[in-house]
Protein backbone atom coordinates (compact mmCIF):
# COMPACT_ATOMS: atom_id res chain seq x y z
CA UNK A 1 0.00 0.00 0.00
CA UNK A 2 1.61 3.43 -0.82
CA UNK A 3 2.24 5.38 2.14
CA UNK A 4 0.56 8.39 3.36
CA UNK A 5 1.92 11.31 3.54
CA UNK A 6 2.87 13.02 7.19
CA UNK A 7 0.29 14.02 9.16
CA UNK A 8 -1.30 17.96 8.67
CA UNK A 9 -1.36 20.56 11.26
CA UNK A 10 -5.19 21.79 11.12
CA UNK A 11 -5.15 26.01 9.56
CA UNK A 12 -8.29 27.97 8.73
CA UNK A 13 -9.99 28.15 5.61
CA UNK A 14 -11.68 31.35 4.53
CA UNK A 15 -15.22 30.00 2.49
CA UNK A 16 -14.36 32.75 0.12
CA UNK A 17 -11.44 30.65 -0.69
CA UNK A 18 -12.65 26.80 -1.35
CA UNK A 19 -9.66 26.27 -4.48
CA UNK A 20 -6.91 26.21 -1.30
CA UNK A 21 -4.79 28.44 -3.10
CA UNK A 22 -1.78 30.58 -0.72
CA UNK A 23 -3.59 33.27 0.09
CA UNK A 24 -6.72 31.36 1.56
CA UNK A 25 -4.51 28.86 3.46
CA UNK A 26 -1.28 28.29 5.16
CA UNK A 27 -0.14 24.52 3.53
CA UNK A 28 0.07 22.42 6.74
CA UNK A 29 3.10 20.28 7.19
CA UNK A 30 6.37 21.50 6.71
CA UNK A 31 7.17 24.07 3.76
CA UNK A 32 9.52 22.87 1.13
CA UNK A 33 13.15 24.28 1.61
CA UNK A 34 14.61 26.38 -0.55
CA UNK A 35 16.84 23.54 -1.76
CA UNK A 36 13.03 21.82 -2.35
CA UNK A 37 12.26 24.90 -4.17
CA UNK A 38 15.07 24.79 -6.38
CA UNK A 39 14.76 21.28 -7.16
CA UNK A 40 10.79 21.98 -8.09
CA UNK A 41 11.73 24.57 -10.68
CA UNK A 42 14.85 22.15 -12.02
CA UNK A 43 11.74 18.85 -12.32
CA UNK A 44 9.43 22.04 -14.37
CA UNK A 45 12.44 22.23 -16.72
CA UNK A 46 12.92 18.57 -17.10
CA UNK A 47 9.40 17.35 -17.76
CA UNK A 48 8.73 20.16 -20.16
CA UNK A 49 12.29 18.76 -21.98
CA UNK A 50 10.41 15.72 -22.02
CA UNK A 51 7.11 16.42 -23.18
CA UNK A 52 8.95 18.31 -25.75
CA UNK A 53 10.94 14.78 -27.01
CA UNK A 54 7.73 13.39 -27.10
CA UNK A 55 6.18 16.05 -29.43
CA UNK A 56 8.63 15.43 -31.89
CA UNK A 57 7.45 11.89 -32.22
CA UNK A 58 3.83 11.54 -30.71
CA UNK A 59 1.24 13.93 -32.39
CA UNK A 60 -1.38 15.15 -29.87
CA UNK A 61 -2.39 12.92 -26.62
CA UNK A 62 -1.03 16.12 -24.48
CA UNK A 63 -3.72 15.45 -21.35
CA UNK A 64 -2.07 11.52 -22.17
CA UNK A 65 1.40 12.43 -21.94
CA UNK A 66 0.97 14.74 -18.66
CA UNK A 67 -1.28 12.06 -16.81
CA UNK A 68 1.21 9.39 -17.94
CA UNK A 69 4.21 12.03 -16.52
CA UNK A 70 2.45 12.86 -12.99
CA UNK A 71 2.02 8.80 -12.66
CA UNK A 72 5.63 8.55 -12.84
CA UNK A 73 6.50 11.90 -10.52
CA UNK A 74 3.87 10.26 -8.56
CA UNK A 75 5.62 6.63 -8.64
CA UNK A 76 2.24 4.64 -9.59
CA UNK A 77 1.21 2.77 -12.42
CA UNK A 78 -0.83 3.38 -15.20
CA UNK A 79 -3.77 1.79 -17.55
CA UNK A 80 -3.90 3.01 -20.83
CA UNK A 81 -6.93 1.85 -22.90
CA UNK A 82 -7.75 2.99 -26.30
CA UNK A 83 -8.48 1.23 -29.72
CA UNK A 84 -5.68 0.04 -31.62
CA UNK A 85 -3.29 2.88 -33.75
CA UNK A 86 -3.31 5.73 -31.12
CA UNK A 87 0.33 5.76 -30.41
CA UNK A 88 -0.01 4.22 -27.10
CA UNK A 89 3.13 1.70 -27.53
CA UNK A 90 5.11 4.78 -29.35
CA UNK A 91 4.59 7.12 -26.62
CA UNK A 92 5.32 4.80 -23.49
CA UNK A 93 8.50 3.54 -25.23
CA UNK A 94 9.68 7.46 -26.43
CA UNK A 95 8.63 8.38 -22.68
CA UNK A 96 11.40 5.51 -21.67
CA UNK A 97 13.81 6.56 -24.34
CA UNK A 98 13.59 10.41 -23.02
CA UNK A 99 13.81 9.39 -19.31
CA UNK A 100 17.13 7.08 -20.14
CA UNK A 101 15.48 4.19 -18.70
CA UNK A 102 15.86 0.67 -19.77
CA UNK A 103 12.01 -0.18 -21.68
CA UNK A 104 10.70 -3.92 -21.97
CA UNK A 105 7.46 -4.88 -24.03
CA UNK A 106 5.49 -8.16 -23.24
CA UNK A 107 2.68 -8.63 -25.64
CA UNK A 108 0.04 -10.60 -23.24
CA UNK A 109 -1.91 -13.36 -25.05
CA UNK A 110 -4.15 -16.21 -23.82
CA UNK A 111 -1.34 -19.01 -23.67
CA UNK A 112 1.44 -16.84 -21.85
CA UNK A 113 2.94 -17.83 -18.30
CA UNK A 114 3.58 -15.79 -15.38
CA UNK A 115 7.28 -17.84 -15.63
CA UNK A 116 6.86 -15.47 -18.70
CA UNK A 117 6.96 -12.65 -17.28
CA UNK A 118 8.87 -12.97 -14.17
CA UNK A 119 11.43 -15.81 -15.13
CA UNK A 120 12.07 -18.97 -14.13
CA UNK A 121 14.58 -21.63 -13.14
CA UNK A 122 16.40 -23.32 -15.35
CA UNK A 123 19.27 -26.19 -15.16
CA UNK A 124 22.84 -25.03 -15.89
CA UNK A 125 25.88 -26.91 -16.04
CA UNK A 126 29.20 -25.50 -14.46
CA UNK A 127 31.69 -26.58 -17.06
CA UNK A 128 34.97 -26.90 -14.50
CA UNK A 129 33.72 -28.98 -11.70
CA UNK A 130 30.62 -30.36 -14.02
CA UNK A 131 27.86 -30.20 -11.44
CA UNK A 132 24.57 -29.08 -12.40
CA UNK A 133 22.74 -26.71 -11.03
CA UNK A 134 19.74 -24.71 -10.60
CA UNK A 135 19.78 -20.62 -11.53
CA UNK A 136 17.01 -17.84 -12.11
CA UNK A 137 16.73 -16.48 -15.53
CA UNK A 138 15.22 -13.22 -15.04
CA UNK A 139 12.46 -12.41 -17.08
CA UNK A 140 11.33 -9.19 -18.69
CA UNK A 141 10.01 -7.81 -16.08
CA UNK A 142 13.15 -6.95 -14.84
CA UNK A 143 13.48 -3.63 -16.36
CA UNK A 144 12.41 0.07 -15.13
CA UNK A 145 9.32 0.85 -18.04
CA UNK A 146 7.33 -2.01 -18.70
CA UNK A 147 5.21 -1.96 -21.02
CA UNK A 148 2.11 -4.88 -20.64
CA UNK A 149 0.30 -4.44 -24.15
CA UNK A 150 -3.22 -5.75 -23.98
CA UNK A 151 -3.13 -7.04 -20.73
CA UNK A 152 -6.47 -8.66 -20.82
CA UNK A 153 -5.38 -10.85 -23.04
CA UNK A 154 -4.34 -12.76 -20.89
CA UNK A 155 -6.17 -15.25 -17.65
CA UNK A 156 -5.86 -13.79 -14.32
CA UNK A 157 -3.50 -15.92 -13.27
CA UNK A 158 -0.55 -14.59 -15.76
CA UNK A 159 -2.36 -10.61 -15.06
CA UNK A 160 -1.29 -11.60 -11.34
CA UNK A 161 1.94 -12.18 -11.76
CA UNK A 162 2.67 -8.50 -11.86
CA UNK A 163 0.86 -7.83 -8.48
CA UNK A 164 4.10 -7.83 -6.06
CA UNK A 165 6.40 -6.01 -8.76
CA UNK A 166 3.82 -3.39 -9.15
CA UNK A 167 3.27 -3.13 -5.15
CA UNK A 168 6.79 -3.94 -3.44
CA UNK A 169 9.11 -3.33 -6.74
CA UNK A 170 10.31 -6.88 -6.07
CA UNK A 171 10.03 -10.51 -7.62
CA UNK A 172 9.99 -13.65 -5.56
CA UNK A 173 10.87 -16.93 -7.47
CA UNK A 174 12.19 -20.16 -6.23
CA UNK A 175 12.07 -19.22 -2.87
CA UNK A 176 14.45 -16.04 -3.34
CA UNK A 177 13.51 -11.84 -3.77
CA UNK A 178 14.98 -9.98 -6.42
CA UNK A 179 14.49 -6.27 -6.15
CA UNK A 180 14.00 -4.25 -9.52
CA UNK A 181 15.49 -1.85 -10.64
CA UNK A 182 14.51 1.89 -9.39
CA UNK A 183 12.75 3.95 -11.02
CA UNK A 184 10.08 0.93 -11.80
CA UNK A 185 6.67 1.28 -13.60
CA UNK A 186 3.97 -0.66 -15.50
CA UNK A 187 2.34 0.59 -17.95
CA UNK A 188 -0.59 -1.69 -19.10
CA UNK A 189 -2.73 -1.49 -22.12
CA UNK A 190 -5.87 -2.65 -22.92
CA UNK A 191 -8.61 -2.89 -25.77
CA UNK A 192 -11.94 -1.11 -25.22
CA UNK A 193 -13.61 -3.33 -28.23
CA UNK A 194 -13.18 -7.26 -29.28
CA UNK A 195 -13.77 -8.17 -25.49
CA UNK A 196 -14.72 -11.91 -26.71
CA UNK A 197 -12.11 -13.65 -25.45
CA UNK A 198 -10.49 -11.33 -22.88
CA UNK A 199 -10.10 -11.10 -19.31
CA UNK A 200 -10.78 -8.11 -17.54
CA UNK A 201 -8.73 -7.53 -14.67
CA UNK A 202 -9.88 -8.13 -11.55
CA UNK A 203 -10.40 -5.82 -8.82
CA UNK A 204 -7.83 -5.84 -6.71
CA UNK A 205 -5.28 -5.69 -10.06
CA UNK A 206 -6.87 -2.35 -10.98
CA UNK A 207 -6.65 -0.75 -7.72
CA UNK A 208 -3.23 -0.83 -7.81
CA UNK A 209 -2.75 1.08 -11.03
CA UNK A 210 -2.93 5.01 -10.34
CA UNK A 211 -4.64 6.08 -13.34
CA UNK A 212 -6.72 4.71 -15.83
CA UNK A 213 -6.15 6.87 -18.61
CA UNK A 214 -8.61 6.58 -21.72
CA UNK A 215 -6.71 7.65 -25.02
CA UNK A 216 -9.02 9.10 -27.47
CA UNK A 217 -8.78 9.62 -31.38
CA UNK A 218 -6.84 12.89 -32.32
CA UNK A 219 -8.53 16.03 -34.31
CA UNK A 220 -9.01 16.32 -37.74
CA UNK A 221 -5.39 18.44 -37.98
CA UNK A 222 -3.85 16.31 -35.64
CA UNK A 223 -4.54 13.14 -38.00
CA UNK A 224 -2.81 15.10 -41.15
CA UNK A 225 0.09 15.78 -39.17
CA UNK A 226 -0.01 12.31 -38.18
CA UNK A 227 -0.24 11.14 -41.52
CA UNK A 228 2.42 13.90 -43.20
CA UNK A 229 5.06 12.31 -39.84
CA UNK A 230 4.21 8.79 -40.97
CA UNK A 231 4.46 8.60 -44.53
CA UNK A 232 7.43 10.74 -45.51
CA UNK A 233 10.60 8.79 -44.48
CA UNK A 234 11.72 11.21 -41.90
CA UNK A 235 13.07 9.91 -38.95
CA UNK A 236 13.84 11.40 -35.66
CA UNK A 237 15.82 10.24 -32.69
CA UNK A 238 14.90 10.71 -29.05
CA UNK A 239 16.63 12.37 -27.04
CA UNK A 240 18.07 11.72 -23.45
CA UNK A 241 16.79 14.42 -21.55
CA UNK A 242 17.25 13.08 -17.66
CA UNK A 243 17.90 10.27 -16.20
CA UNK A 244 16.21 7.34 -13.85
CA UNK A 245 18.45 8.85 -10.56
CA UNK A 246 16.61 12.31 -11.47
CA UNK A 247 13.03 11.01 -11.48
CA UNK A 248 13.83 9.34 -8.17
CA UNK A 249 14.81 12.61 -6.65
CA UNK A 250 11.70 14.04 -7.87
CA UNK A 251 9.47 11.45 -6.38
CA UNK A 252 11.16 12.06 -3.28
CA UNK A 253 10.29 15.91 -3.59
CA UNK A 254 6.51 14.87 -4.29
CA UNK A 255 6.14 13.68 -1.40
CA UNK A 256 7.51 16.77 0.29
CA UNK A 257 4.97 19.03 -1.21
CA UNK A 258 2.25 20.07 2.21
CA UNK A 259 -0.86 19.15 2.10
CA UNK A 260 -3.47 21.77 3.21
CA UNK A 261 -5.87 20.29 5.67
CA UNK A 262 -9.23 21.55 4.09
CA UNK A 263 -7.66 19.82 0.90
CA UNK A 264 -6.96 16.63 2.94
CA UNK A 265 -10.66 16.63 3.85
CA UNK A 266 -11.61 17.23 0.78
CA UNK A 267 -10.28 14.28 -1.00
CA UNK A 268 -11.30 12.20 1.96
CA UNK A 269 -15.22 13.15 1.71
CA UNK A 270 -14.83 12.97 -1.89
CA UNK A 271 -13.58 9.35 -1.71
CA UNK A 272 -16.14 7.99 1.05
CA UNK A 273 -18.93 9.92 -0.51
CA UNK A 274 -18.69 7.63 -3.83
CA UNK A 275 -19.11 4.16 -0.88
CA UNK A 276 -22.86 3.51 -0.96
CA UNK A 277 -22.43 1.80 2.34
CA UNK A 278 -21.52 5.16 4.27
CA UNK A 279 -24.34 6.59 6.44
CA UNK A 280 -23.73 10.10 4.73
CA UNK A 281 -24.02 8.47 0.95
CA UNK A 282 -26.57 10.00 -1.14
CA UNK A 283 -29.97 8.03 -2.62
CA UNK A 284 -28.39 8.23 -6.06
CA UNK A 285 -24.76 6.76 -4.62
CA UNK A 286 -26.96 4.08 -3.05
CA UNK A 287 -28.80 3.46 -6.54
CA UNK A 288 -26.18 3.80 -9.13
CA UNK A 289 -22.80 2.69 -7.07
CA UNK A 290 -22.61 -1.02 -6.21
CA UNK A 291 -18.79 -0.77 -5.39
CA UNK A 292 -16.82 2.42 -3.92
CA UNK A 293 -13.11 3.33 -3.88
CA UNK A 294 -10.84 1.88 -1.08
CA UNK A 295 -8.35 4.02 0.75
CA UNK A 296 -6.05 3.35 -1.68
CA UNK A 297 -7.77 6.10 -4.15
CA UNK A 298 -7.43 8.72 -1.03
CA UNK A 299 -3.79 7.99 -1.08
CA UNK A 300 -3.12 8.05 -4.93
CA UNK A 301 -5.22 10.93 -5.40
CA UNK A 302 -3.02 12.81 -2.80
CA UNK A 303 0.16 11.76 -4.27
CA UNK A 304 -0.98 12.44 -7.93
CA UNK A 305 -2.11 16.24 -6.71
CA UNK A 306 1.01 17.11 -5.50
CA UNK A 307 3.28 16.23 -8.62
CA UNK A 308 0.62 17.83 -10.63
CA UNK A 309 0.97 21.26 -8.11
CA UNK A 310 4.96 20.85 -8.71
CA UNK A 311 4.42 20.78 -12.91
CA UNK A 312 2.10 23.94 -12.89
CA UNK A 313 4.42 26.21 -10.48
CA UNK A 314 3.05 25.70 -6.86
CA UNK A 315 4.55 24.32 -3.74
CA UNK A 316 1.32 23.60 -2.32
CA UNK A 317 -1.37 21.08 -3.37
CA UNK A 318 -4.78 22.40 -4.30
CA UNK A 319 -8.40 21.61 -4.69
CA UNK A 320 -7.95 22.35 -8.41
CA UNK A 321 -5.30 19.89 -8.86
CA UNK A 322 -7.66 16.90 -7.23
CA UNK A 323 -10.54 17.72 -9.04
CA UNK A 324 -8.30 17.76 -12.32
CA UNK A 325 -6.96 13.94 -11.44
CA UNK A 326 -10.35 12.74 -10.00
CA UNK A 327 -11.34 11.21 -13.61
CA UNK A 328 -8.43 9.42 -14.16
CA UNK A 329 -7.81 8.29 -10.67
CA UNK A 330 -11.73 6.80 -9.64
CA UNK A 331 -12.26 5.94 -13.07
CA UNK A 332 -11.18 2.11 -12.28
CA UNK A 333 -12.22 2.22 -8.77
CA UNK A 334 -16.05 2.65 -8.88
CA UNK A 335 -18.18 -0.29 -9.76
CA UNK A 336 -21.68 0.91 -11.04
CA UNK A 337 -24.77 -1.13 -10.07
CA UNK A 338 -27.15 -3.30 -12.81
CA UNK A 339 -29.78 -0.12 -12.56
CA UNK A 340 -27.16 2.56 -13.26
CA UNK A 341 -25.76 0.32 -16.86
CA UNK A 342 -29.40 0.07 -17.56
CA UNK A 343 -29.92 3.70 -17.57
CA UNK A 344 -26.87 4.07 -19.66
CA UNK A 345 -24.93 5.92 -16.94
CA UNK A 346 -21.38 5.24 -17.10
CA UNK A 347 -18.65 5.48 -14.40
CA UNK A 348 -17.38 8.54 -16.22
CA UNK A 349 -20.77 10.64 -15.35
CA UNK A 350 -20.80 9.20 -11.95
CA UNK A 351 -17.12 10.43 -11.12
CA UNK A 352 -18.30 13.86 -12.55
CA UNK A 353 -21.09 14.40 -10.15
CA UNK A 354 -19.14 13.27 -7.10
CA UNK A 355 -17.01 15.63 -8.18
CA UNK A 356 -19.48 18.60 -9.08
CA UNK A 357 -21.69 18.23 -6.26
CA UNK A 358 -18.38 18.55 -3.70
CA UNK A 359 -17.15 21.50 -6.20
CA UNK A 360 -20.29 23.56 -4.86
CA UNK A 361 -19.69 22.78 -0.99
CA UNK A 362 -18.63 25.59 0.94
CA UNK A 363 -14.56 24.73 2.66
CA UNK A 364 -15.64 24.38 6.15
CA UNK A 365 -14.01 26.87 8.91
CA UNK A 366 -11.91 24.69 11.27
Amino acid sequence: MVTPPPRENSHSVHRDNPSGDATGARSGGNALTPGDVASAAELIRSVNQVKQQVSRIVVGQDEVVEQLLISILARGHCLLEGVPGLAKTLMVRTLASSMSLEFRRIQFTPDLMPGDITGTDIIQEDHETGRREMVFRKGPIFTQMLLADEINRTPPKTQAALLEAMQEHEVTAGGQTFPLSEPFFVLATQNPIEQEGTYPLPEAQRDRFLFHVVVSYPSRDEEAAIVDRTTSGESLDVQHVISGADIVHFQSLVRRVPLPQHVKDWVIDLVRDARPDQPEAAPWVREWIQWGPGPRASQQLVLAAKARALLYGRTHVTIDDVQALAMPVLRHRIVPTFAAEADGITVADLVKRLVKEHAVKPASVL
